[in-house]
């Protein structure tokens, strides 16, 4: 049997909606049930592969955490290595970091000083794409570092809060809501 086939409407249907979290006024979209799904989550993965081909890549940058679950196994399927981007004080080596907003207050993430070397380039990878904050901050880090976002792929962008306006650079997302 062969790979499974992206399903747009198969994954849409395993995404839970939470109200009010994690404050109120925020849909949070959960992608939990679509992980229990394997054939589903593998289809998503070979997807975001299948747009992301031909990228010049030299590491997949996953977002923590969510972004780990999608941006590791990307990452063994393009065939090239992960870095973690983590929250502040989850790294134990040598770090430089970046402050930012997200829709919901403020956060900052760090990523080790040697996981990017000049010149080299990366795909920053979430599984959602809300307000840009996050993937902004994340591109800020890569390029402080001496490397090149040659794209950012996510699992789900929301339209409605325009976080593509505050990325530079092609935009790959799976499901759009």
């Amino acid at each position: 049997m062969g790979d499974p086939i992206f399903d747009e409407s198969a994954a849409k249907s395993v995404i839970r909606d939470v109200k009010d979290y994690p404050k109120k006024g925020i849909l949070f979209k959960d992608i939990t049930p679509l992980l229990k799904e394997p054939e589903i989550f593998k289809s998503c993965i070979d997807e975001l592969a299948a747009m992301l081909k031909g990228k010049k890549a030299d590491y997949i940058v996953g977002l923590e955490s969510r972004g780990f679950i999608v941006g590791a196994p990307l990452a063994m399927e393009m065939g090239i290595g992960f870095v973690p981007i983590r929250k502040q004080g989850k790294l134990p080596h040598v770090k430089i970091e970046k402050s930012y907003d997200l829709e919901y207050g403020s956060a900052t993430i760090e990523m080790h000083i040697d996981a990017i070397k000049k010149g080299q380039s990366v795909i920053i990878v979430d599984d959602l794409l809300a307000s840009g904050g996050t993937a902004a901050a994340a591109a800020h880090l890569v390029e402080s570092a001496g490397g090149k976002v040659t794209a950012f792929a996510f699992m789900i962008e929301l339209e409605s809060l325009k976080g593509r306006t505050k990325l530079n650079g092609e935009i790959v997302s799976l499901l759009k809501y």
